[in-house]
């Protein structure tokens, strides 16, 4: 399920959430503060991209706060609002129902993305 699922995704709205993190990165990094909150929004668009057989681990940390809040206000509750409707009208169908899940992982990462770690799914 984890090949073809990330090639419908592709397909059909995993490259555009996947450029939406990557423009959020650019902008991110063209200033020197910032560079650091981009590089991370890079590797999530290639989560966005490919999102079937990878899980995101949270870790908390008072950084990791501070920095998802800057990340909130200026860039993470557009990219949420963006997959959370993403996700809406991929449940519509039973068998949008996986990708529908797949964008509200996406949302859930768009709103606290520092202190997530992706790593390959163990589950078959």
């Amino acid at each position: 399920m984890g090949c073809l699922g990330n090639i419908i995704w592709f397909i059909f709205g995993g490259f555009v959430g996947g450029l939406t993190w990557f423009a959020a990165g650019v902008l991110w990094c063209i200033t020197i503060v910032g560079i650091p909150i981009g590089l991370q929004c890079f590797k999530l668009a290639d989560l966005s991209f490919w999102p079937f057989g990878k899980e995101v681990v949270y870790s908390a940390s008072t950084v990791s706060f501070l920095v998802n809040f800057l990340w909130l206000i200026f860039s993470g509750f557009w990219l949420a609002v963006a997959h959370c409707i993403s996700g809406v009208l991929l449940c519509i169908t039973v068998i949008g129902i996986p990708f529908g899940l797949q964008s509200f992982k996406l949302a859930k990462l768009a709103l606290m993305p520092f202190g997530a770690q992706v790593v390959l799914s163990t589950r078959y």
